[in-house]
Parts: structure tokens; C-alpha cells; sequence
């Protein structure tokens, strides 16, 4: 087993954290490494699809007796990490109510980024990890968000339109390619998979390298928003994170889930959404001050999950396993 020293330095010099630490860099240097919008979209369409489509396939080997209390602690944990950063935002001076929805409705859902950093870090360890742990990601993403919206939208006098935001949720990329990908890999055959498995899984860490590079440019482009968060933003997009991880790695240990899916179930509770969040929350909150909800996930959250989040949650389960 590698000690925790070693974990850090692992993933401190692994090629993603490195990516994105030059994509920081060159935005602050104002160098034109930025990836096209094209580009961008396509890496997004072939991470998410990719990683549901492996998850998918896995679930070919996962009963129902296995995956039904997981999946329920995992909607659970879903609707009630958005309301625990709703009231948690009431120390945060300068947010309204609209505002602390928006906000909830990001950490309340999750981050595929961040998910399949995890993943890799945790095969790159020799550590398994559930193959029903994708299906627990597409689960935590739609609860989040619909609370946030509701608790972000009480005090109004104006109803919401919940069938525009409904539809802005369930027919975003995020949630067709996952859910869809989840269906294709559980149906497709054993050979249907291998033919596609050379480029659709063994080219995923590839991709996921570069779209930490597009990542880690956004972040330095909006690093002086950042400053501007305020101390008691920053102090919540780090700690908050952290509470809520070891919240879910608490409950993944009570469902029986092993070391590693106590710990991608903790790191999806500390993770923020920046694809499917941003554009329910505009349809829904559109008086919110989205960029403060943005700014928050990818710039502080984002960040700390991959370089000390993703280590540390393992020796936090490491510890609440015993």
C-alpha cells in the first residue's frame, strides 16, 4: 500500500494535474494555448458518453440486491448536501436567496471532470472501484440541482417554469450521454464493446489530460474574479467540499461499499457542477449572479479536488474503514 506522501507526489506529477497547472500558467501569460469551443465540446461529448458507456458495460456484473442501497443513499445524499449549502451560505455576506440556490444547485450536483480524474487516480493506485459507480455519478446530478433551484426560488412571487428547467436538466448533454451511454454499454455484447474500447476507453486519460489544459486556462483567465469571491467564498469552496466528502464516505462505508467506492462516492459529494448546473440555474435563477456559482466551482473547488481533494478523501476512507 503507498503511503500518503506518495499518493500526493503521484498525482501532483501526473500528467492531468501538470496539464492543468500549464493551462494556469499560459492564461496568465496571455499565450494562445485556449482550445477552441469546437474542440471543447467534442472532448466533453466523448468523456461523458466514454465514461458511461464503461460504466455501462460493468453494471452487466452488478445485481440488484448489490446496487439498490447505494443507489438510494446516493439520491438521498443528492437532495440533501444542495440544502446543508443553502443554509451553510447564510454566513457568506452579500448573498441573497436567489443567489445561495444557485450556488447550492452547483455543489449539489457533480463534477464528471473531477469523477474521472478520480477514477484513473484510484486504477493508477491498484485500487477497484464499483462498477456501478457511474450510475451513482448520473444519479447525484439531477437532485442537486432541482433542490437548489427550489430552495433558490421560495421567496419568489413568480413561479418557476419547471417544465423549461425540467427539460434544460434531462435533455442536457450531460445527462443524455451518460444515462444513454449507461443503456448502450449494458446492452451492446462483449464484442460490440471491444470493437469500440480502443478509442471510446483506452484514449479517455488522453482526453481528459487535455481537457484539464482547457480547464486549468479558464481558471487563470478568471483568476482576478476569483480574488474578488470574497474570503468567505473561497473558505466555503474548499472546506465545504471537504465536510461533504466525508459525509458520503461515512455513508458508503454503512452501505458496504469498498475502499474504492467509499471514495468516489466522496468525492462526487465534494464535487461542483460547471456543465449541467450553469444552465438549468440560468433557465431557472436568471436574477442569480451566475459567475459568482461558476467562478466558486471551477476556480476554487475544481482546483483543490484535483491536486489535495482526491488523495486526501483516500485517506480519509482509508481511516473510516479502519
Amino acid at each position: 500500500m503507498q503511503s500518503s506522501l506518495e499518493l500526493a507526489v503521484n498525482n501532483l506529477t501526473s500528467v492531468a494535474v501538470l496539464l492543468f497547472a500549464l493551462g494556469f500558467f499560459a492564461s496568465r501569460i496571455n499565450s494562445d494555448v485556449r482550445m477552441p469551443e469546437s474542440v471543447y465540446q467534442f472532448i466533453s461529448v466523448f468523456l461523458l458518453f466514454g465514461i458511461g458507456l464503461k460504466g455501462g458495460h460493468a453494471l452487466k456484473d452488478v445485481t440488484f440486491s448489490e446496487f439498490i442501497a447505494p443507489s438510494i443513499a446516493t439520491i438521498v445524499l443528492g437532495s440533501t448536501i444542495p440544502f446543508l449549502a443553502f443554509y451553510v451560505l447564510v454566513f457568506v455576506r452579500k448573498l441573497n436567496q436567489s443567489d445561495r440556490g444557485a450556488i447550492a444547485a452547483h455543489y449539489g450536483s457533480t463534477s464528471l471532470v473531477t469523477f474521472t480524474a478520480a477514477l484513473f487516480f484510484l486504477e493508477g493506485s491498484g485500487i477497484k472501484v464499483e462498477g456501478y459507480a457511474t450510475a451513482l455519478l448520473t444519479m447525484m446530478e439531477i437532485p442537486g440541482i432541482i433542490m437548489g433551484i427550489y430552495l433558490g426560488t421560495r421567496h419568489r412571487d413568480t413561479k418557476v417554469a419547471w417544465n423549461v428547467t425540467m427539460r434544460e436538466v434531462l435533455a442536457g448533454k450531460t445527462v443524455v450521454l451518460l444515462v444513454g451511454g449507461l443503456m448502450i454499454g449494458a446492452v451492446t455484447t462483449d464484442s460490440g464493446y471491444e470493437t469500440v474500447t480502443p478509442f471510446f476507453i483506452d484514449l479517455q486519460s488522453g482526453f481528459l489530460a487535455l481537457f484539464l489544459l482547457h480547464l486549468g486556462y479558464l481558471a487563470g483567465t478568471n483568476w482576478n474574479e476569483i480574488k474578488h469571491v470574497g474570503f468567505q467564498m473561497s473558505v466555503f469552496a474548499i472546506f465545504f467540499p471537504i465536510l461533504m466528502a466525508v459525509l458520503g464516505m461515512f455513508v458508503a462505508n454503512f452501505v458496504g461499499l469498498s475502499l474504492g467506492g467509499t471514495v468516489m462516492l466522496g468525492v462526487l459529494c465534494a464535487s461542483a457542477s460547471y456543465i449541467a448546473a450553469p444552465a438549468a440555474v440560468a433557465v431557472a435563477l436568471p436574477e442569480a449572479k451566475a459567475s459568482l456559482a461558476l467562478v466558486s466551482s471551477i476556480g476554487v473547488t475544481f482546483p483543490f479536488n484535483l491536486i489535495i481533494g482526491i488523495p486526501l478523501y483516500l485517506q480519509i476512507a482509508r481511516m473510516i474503514q479502519g
